[in-house]
C-alpha cells in the first residue's frame, strides 16, 4: 500500500508518495497559489486545502477519496460588527491558519481556526460553518493580541479522541482555551505558562500567552505539548496545569512540536534562535527529541545541514505519522527532509521547494 503526505507551501501544494521505502513528489496542485493549511480526514478519506489569496480573500477546497477533482467548499464567514463595538479588530477573515476533524462519532465535523483569533464549526464537511460565538465572545479576547501577524490566531485545534465535545485551542496571543460541552462554554487553560516578553506583572496572565503550538498525545489524552514563545511546557493533565521543561538544549524557542501517537512522554522539536533571527542555533540545522518527558534530551543532526543554515520550521511544518517513527519537516527555505527512524536520520526529499507552511501524513 502506498504512504502519502502533503505540503502546503507558498505555491501551491504538493504530495509526497512512498514507494518500496522512499518518498518522492507524486502530485502538485493549485500551482502558484498560497496553501496554509491541508487536513486529511480519516473518516471518509477526503483532503482539504486551505488557500490564502490575498486580494481574492481566503479559499478552501475539498477532495474526495477516489476523486482526482477538487470541489470549491464555503469559507469562514464572520458576522457584521455591531456599530457601537469597541473591538479594535476587523470582523473578517483573512487566513484559515488550523483545520481539524471532529471526532470519529461527528461524520462531516470540522474546526477552523483563522485569523483573527475566531473558532468555526462545520457539521456538513465545509459546506458551511458557524462561528462559535461562545469563544469569540469571551471578555478575555480584549486582551488577546497578534504574535507573528497583526492579529490574534487560532493554531492549535486538539479534540479529545475519548469525548469529540471535548476540545482544547491554542491561541497567539491569547493562552489555551478548553470546551468540554462542544463549544458552548470555555475556561482558560494555561496556568503555569509565563509570558517573558510581558511586563512582570503580566507574565503569569493565562490570556496574553503566546503558545506557538499544542499537540495532544492520541494514545494517552490528557497528555500536551506546548511550544511556546519563550520555552516549552508540558501538561498531563488536559491543560489544567502546564509544567515549563527547563533543560532544553540549544534554544527553547521554537515554533513547532509532534508528539508520539502512543507514547506522550516522546516528542520532537525544531529549536531556533528567538525574535529578531529566526534560523537554526550556529546556522547549524537539529531536531530535538525527549523520550522521557521532557528529563533529557538528544539533538538529532544526522542528514540535515550543518553549515550556514537559515531554515526555519513554522509551527505546522513539522508531523508524525502514525507509526510513530516516520517524521516529515519543511522550512520556510524549500527544505524538505524525511526521517524514517523517530529523527536519528534524515533525508533530503528537496531542497528548493517553496517556503512550506504544513506538513501532513495521510
Amino acid at each position: 500500500m502506498t504512504a502519502h503526505a502533503y505540503l502546503g507551501t507558498r505555491k501551491g501544494l504538493f504530495e509526497l508518495a512512498a514507494v518500496g521505502g522512499g518518498w518522492s513528489i507524486a502530485g502538485e496542485h493549485f500551482m502558484g497559489d498560497p496553501v496554509s493549511m491541508v487536513l486529511h480526514d480519516r473518516r471518509d478519506g477526503a483532503l482539504y486545502a486551505a488557500l490564502n489569496l490575498g486580494h481574492f480573500g481566503a479559499k478552501l477546497h475539498r477532495r474526495d477519496a477516489g476523486s482526482d477533482s477538487w470541489t470549491e467548499v464555503a469559507v469562514p464567514t464572520y458576522p457584521p460588527k455591531p456599530e457601537d463595538s469597541k473591538d479594535e479588530v476587523e470582523w473578517k477573515l483573512t487566513q484559515i491558519w488550523s483545520l481539524a476533524t471532529g471526532g470519529d462519532d461527528e461524520p462531516g465535523v470540522l474546526w477552523a481556526g483563522t485569523l483573527p483569533g475566531g473558532l468555526f464549526r462545520s457539521e456538513d464537511r465545509g459546506a458551511s460553518w458557524q462561528l462559535v460565538e461562545s469563544l469569540w465572545n469571551v471578555p478575555e479576547r480584549s486582551q488577546w493580541f497578534g504574535g507573528g501577524y497583526d492579529v490574534p490566531g487560532i493554531h492549535s485545534i486538539c479534540v479529545d479522541p475519548r469525548d469529540s465535545r471535548s476540545v482544547l485551542v491554542g491561541v497567539s496571543c491569547g493562552g489555551a482555551w478548553l470546551t468540554n460541552d462542544g463549544g458552548a462554554s470555555w475556561e482558560l487553560r494555561a496556568k503555569g505558562m509565563n509570558a517573558a516578553y510581558m511586563p512582570p506583572e503580566l507574565a503569569d496572565s493565562q490570556a496574553v500567552q503566546d503558545p506557538h503550538r499544542i499537540v495532544r498525545c492520541a494514545g494517552q489524552p490528557d497528555l500536551l505539548w506546548c511550544q511556546h514563545h519563550n520555552g516549552i511546557w508540558r501538561s498531563v493533565d488536559n491543560g489544567a496545569n502546564w509544567i515549563e521543561v527547563n533543560n532544553v538544549p540549544l534554544s527553547n524557542f521554537g515554533f513547532a512540536v509532534a508528539v508520539h501517537p502512543a507514547d506522550g512522554g516522546t516528542a520532537w522539536f525544531v529549536p531556533g534562535m528567538a525574535d529578531q533571527r529566526r534560523y537554526p542555533v550556529d546556522a547549524a540545522m537539529a531536531v530535538t527529541r525527549t523520550r522521557d518527558g521532557g528529563q533529557s534530551f538528544t539533538a538529532l543532526r544526522m542528514g540535515l545541514p550543518q553549515e550556514h543554515c537559515y531554515d526555519l520550521v513554522y509551527r505546522h511544518a513539522l508531523a508524525i505519522n502514525d507509526d510513530g517513527k516516520t517524521l516529515l519537516m519543511g522550512s520556510t527555505t524549500g527544505g524538505v527532509w524525511m526521517s524514517p527512524d523517530g529523527g536519528e536520520h534524515w533525508r533530503a526529499i528537496s531542497l528548493h521547494m517553496p517556503p512550506v507552511y504544513s506538513v501532513s501524513f495521510a
